[in-house]
């Protein structure tokens, strides 16, 4: 990333803004046809659709339809009015004042208010599993029912980005707030009300969600499109097969090399990579650090040394994917290239594990592991764990490995601590503050998928972590982060394998397929059928 996209980003994310709404290009100069229905295949399951208590990709998409944000963002990371139609942040970066519009409804007709932003906020901050994307938060305070100040202990140089659609859906006080659990409110699944561009019709679990035009949208003649239905399957293949019938008329994340080449050569079919920048997708292998023999720092830096990170984007991810080496995305302006690396050498890699008292024995085997994938994107995880199995083989390592039935399975199992190794697929979420902090910090390790499940434990890093996540100055905040790339990369809690090579494929038919930087796990009011 240039110094000039890099400032750039960095003062559209801090500075004051005051745009008016509207402002988010359309159609340019066609003709908008209203109505139709976009089906959308997914892998996707979600358990319940409120994203502000559930992180990941399955309830983003139909959260961020449901539920309206403070703000959005274009392609370029510059934030877009939303439900608020102004912000600014305090030059001490400590508070941020939300200017709501007067004119947004929730589904059941009440007014949207900063009572409703209030709650939101404190509820994602008890509730959501990015426990440092809120983190600094004391209060937030509603002088008048359209102004919300977000109040905050420090510094906090993420706070605008949290504002996003699915970081930060405004949930209706009048509804969530009785008292009952939010992570298990039966509203989260059952009769949803958001303010969001289409209003919830049917949800059946691991199956489809059904969504419908709001017509009382804050933002007039918007959504273009009638209804919304994600069709849920964990066959990508079939799902592929449907689009070019004509079923499905577009299909996110998608990552397969087979069905992408496939959809390349389709000339019915428009494919991109664009509206992934923000998600920031890494693939990797993780250590359970409270396990021998995986808990010694040679033991995994041998396992390191053993894996052809080439061979597994170039052969098994036919060369869609791209080698990755440390915990933050290489188009991050935090990104350190200067990392510890394992380049392949199977002969050091023995001698490692010699040097670390794991001799081998008669058969040639030192010691027994296990390694757990996430089911149903086999490119990206199965065929990478089962490479594993045959490749740390060489090296005396007898690998099995462990199959879930759906990821449901695998995430109880992780976050249960009951692994040795296991692949899994985790985003930056456009900023270290929300998506990579979870991981590393020690005061993160938690029973909670997607947190330090590995039991990681550096004091330094830790230091290094509050630091970077309480200062605005980006070339300090760099200089953070660099140091905790280098250690980390050092220690070994994770191998970092590859970027996921997310696309987006649709008929040719679909107008304005998501290409910001949340893509498709943003509103798709502006989505339309030529």
């Amino acid at each position: 990333m240039s110094s000039l996209r890099f400032n750039r980003r960095v003062l559209c994310l801090a500075a004051s803004l005051a745009l008016t709404a509207g402002a988010l290009p359309t159609a340019g100069a066609q003709e908008i046809k209203k109505g139709g229905t976009l089906v959308i295949g997914s892998t996707q399951a979600p358990r319940h659709l409120n994203g502000a208590v559930q992180s990941g990709l399955a309830t983003a998409l139909p959260s961020t339809q449901l539920f309206a944000s403070p703000l959005r963002f274009d392609d370029k990371w510059n934030p877009q009015p939303y439900l608020a139609e102004k912000w600014t942040l305090a030059p001490d970066g400590k508070s941020l004042t939300l200017n709501l519009r007067k004119d947004a409804v929730f589904h059941d007709g009440k007014p949207v208010t900063s009572a409703d932003v209030a709650f939101s906020i404190m509820a994602i901050k008890a509730n959501h599993p990015f426990t440092t994307m809120l983190g600094p938060v004391e209060k937030v305070e509603t002088p008048d029912p359209y102004t919300a100040i977000i109040r905050m202990s420090v510094p906090h140089p993420a706070i605008v980005l949290a504002m996003s659609p699915a970081l930060c859906p405004i949930l209706p006080k009048h509804i969530y707030d009785d008292g009952k659990d939010l992570k298990t409110h039966p509203r989260n699944a059952e009769n949803v009300v958001g303010s969001g561009p289409f209003k919830l019709v049917e949800f059946k679990a691991g199956q489809r969600i059904v969504l419908e035009k709001f017509d009382k949208f804050f933002l007039a003649g918007k959504p273009y499109l009638d209804k919304v239905i994600f069709s849920i399957s964990p066959d990508e293949q079939g799902m592929l097969l449907g689009l070019e019938r004509g079923d499905f008329q577009m299909l996110p994340y998608m990552a397969s090399s087979v069905n992408l080449r496939r959809v390349k050569a389709n000339p019915n079919l428009n494919i991109t990579d664009k509206g992934y920048d923000g998600i920031g997708s890494i693939n990797w292998l993780a250590f359970n650090l409270e396990r021998k023999p995986v808990s010694d720092v040679q033991v995994r830096k041998a396992i390191a040394t053993a894996i052809d990170k080439n061979f597994i984007t170039k052969a098994l991810m036919g060369g869609f994917a791209t080698p990755i080496d440390g915990p933050i995305v290489p188009g991050s302006p935090f990104a350190e290239p200067d990392l510890v690396k394992y380049p392949l050498d199977l002969k050091k890699a023995n001698e490692m594990l010699d040097a670390a008292g794991y001799k081998a024995g008669a058969d040639g085997s030192r010691f027994k592991l296990t390694i757990d994938y996430i089911p149903g994107t086999d490119e990206q995880q199965k065929n990478v764990a089962e490479y594993m199995r045959s490749q740390l083989k060489k090296i005396g390592i007898t690998v099995e490995v462990r199959a879930s039935a759906d990821f449901p399975t695998w995430a109880k199992r992780i976050a249960a601590h009951d692994f040795d190794m296991t692949m899994d697929t985790v985003f930056n979420w456009g900023d270290p503050v929300i998506g990579v902090h979870r991981t590393y910090l020690s005061t993160n390790i938690k029973p909670v998928i997607w947190t330090n499940t590995q039991s990681y434990n550096n004091p330094k890093v830790d230091e290094l972590l509050n630091s970077a996540g309480q200062v605005l100055d980006p070339v300090k905040r760099k200089a953070y982060y660099a140091t905790f790339e280098k250690i980390v990369t050092d220690d070994v809690p994770i191998v970092f394998i590859n970027g996921a090579p997310y696309h987006t494929v649709s008929l040719k038919k679909v107008a304005n397929v998501p290409t910001t930087i949340w893509g498709p796990a943003s509103p798709l009011d502006e989505v339309w059928f030529k």
